[in-house]
């Protein structure tokens, strides 16, 4: 998935297996994951999409708080829902220690599935 801006600059944004289809829109992780990090009780953060109750994939966020934030599920969804498009909100938030990556930097959201699917 990639954006052109006003000056022909292209600009890769997300890969096109990891997008989030909710309600048939369709919601790239790695913008998700971008503002997140903004977030200055943020240290690092992933996100993965997973299903609800109903069946619907909706996005998930992993977060690792900066050390001594007392950041809280409400906080992480309020944060991102004044800044993002309705159908882009993350509908749940997971505190973890640490965001599975491979040796390059890479996110590992299969790492982050399997854990998902483990609980569910």
């Amino acid at each position: 998935i990639a954006t052109v801006d006003s000056e022909g600059v292209v600009t890769i944004v997300d890969r096109m297996k990891e997008l989030i289809k909710y309600k048939g829109y369709q919601v790239p992780p790695a913008e998700l994951e971008a503002l997140l990090l903004t977030h200055p009780q943020v240290a690092d953060a992933a996100v993965i999409g997973v299903l609800d109750e109903e069946g619907e994939e909706v996005p998930k966020a992993f977060v690792v708080r900066q050390p001594g934030a007392d950041l809280d599920e409400a906080a992480v969804i309020a944060f991102v829902a004044e800044r993002v498009s309705p159908h882009k909100k993350v509908r749940k938030v997971e505190f973890i220690d640490l965001v599975p990556k491979s040796a390059a930097g890479k996110i590992l959201r299969k790492d982050l599935r399997a854990s998902e699917a483990g609980r569910s």
